[in-house]
């Protein structure tokens, strides 16, 4: 087994890039660090780094076990952290989803944060394939998507549904396929996927949303309807993002013949447990959500 000690000590040494740095930051002696990466070195049977005068690179041996060292040190920690400190409602959680979903779910921790104030929330907004990365490289503790996951460092399930809707500027009441394609899209981070799903369903002429011009983009949740009030396009979005705009009087909401619903699913790293603080949140947002 390999010694978690000198795996910390290259590992930070990795990073810091720097031997006197590396040993400052872990209160040793530099050649303290020299020590721990040699035994390292020779309890995995191969040379880790390439040394040049006072600067180093890492071999092919030493950039794979750097990878995978750096995620079973973290997972070390989290097993620790839980042996320590597993309360259902104090604690720091890290968690991230697309822009649709926490409009909703923020509030909603808020006011848990509110009743518990030893829990901590730290929430971020990103699209969907950024919370995956998040989750697998450990940055985030939960994650909440509106499309499954495919990494396989990524655990997921389905907690609920959210319906997805054709939102366009004030003065369109008959969106026909001609319509959309003369109006053009506003894009946004999870646009062509809320475009697949209602439109695949809805327009026989639909095959990718390509086939529309683009005439905006925005990342921003609150701002996505924006240059559609304006007349500048159209978009699809989850109704709680639609619900939350406020000039609802200068847009309009198409109710198509075949409503869609976007699954939202709840998603952890596969290797890490679940702590009770991260069930705690989970349940709750449960709770919000369509069966």
């Amino acid at each position: 087994m390999i010694n978690p000690i000198w795996l910390n000590t290259f590992c930070t040494l990795v990073e810091v890039n720097h031997f006197t740095q590396t040993a400052e930051r872990l209160y040793m002696t530099q050649s303290g660090v020299s020590q721990h990466i040699k035994k390292l070195e020779q309890q995995v049977g191969c040379a880790l780094l390439e040394r040049h005068g006072k600067t180093f690179s890492l071999t092919i041996h030493g950039q794979n076990l750097y990878q995978k060292g750096r995620l079973l040190l973290k997972e070390w920690q989290f097993l620790e952290q839980q042996l320590k400190d597993d309360s259902s409602t104090s604690g720091l959680i890290k968690i991230q989803s697309p822009g649709s979903c926490g409009l909703q779910f923020y509030q909603q921790l808020l006011a848990l944060q509110t009743k518990h104030r030893s829990l901590s929330i730290d929430y971020r907004f990103a699209p969907n394939i950024s919370v995956e990365q998040a989750i697998a490289n450990h940055q985030a503790d939960i994650g909440f998507m509106t499309q499954e996951p495919s990494l396989g460092e990524v655990s997921n399930y389905k907690i609920g549904t959210e319906r997805l809707l054709l939102v366009t500027a004030r003065n369109i009441n008959n969106p026909t396929w001609q319509t959309l394609c003369d109006a053009g899209f506003i894009a946004h981070p999870d646009g062509q996927h809320h475009a697949q799903l209602l439109f695949s369903a809805n327009y026989p002429e639909f095959e990718h949303i390509d086939q529309i011009k683009q005439t905006g983009f925005s990342n921003q949740i609150s701002l996505i309807l924006e240059p559609v009030c304006l007349g500048l396009g159209f978009t699809v979005l989850p109704a709680t993002a639609v619900s939350t705009f406020n000039k609802p009087e200068l847009i309009n909401v198409h109710q198509l013949a075949n409503s869609v619903n976007e699954n939202i699913y709840v998603c952890y790293h596969r290797n890490r447990p679940l702590l009770k603080r991260m069930n705690t949140v989970i349940e709750l947002i449960k709770t919000s959500l369509d069966p």
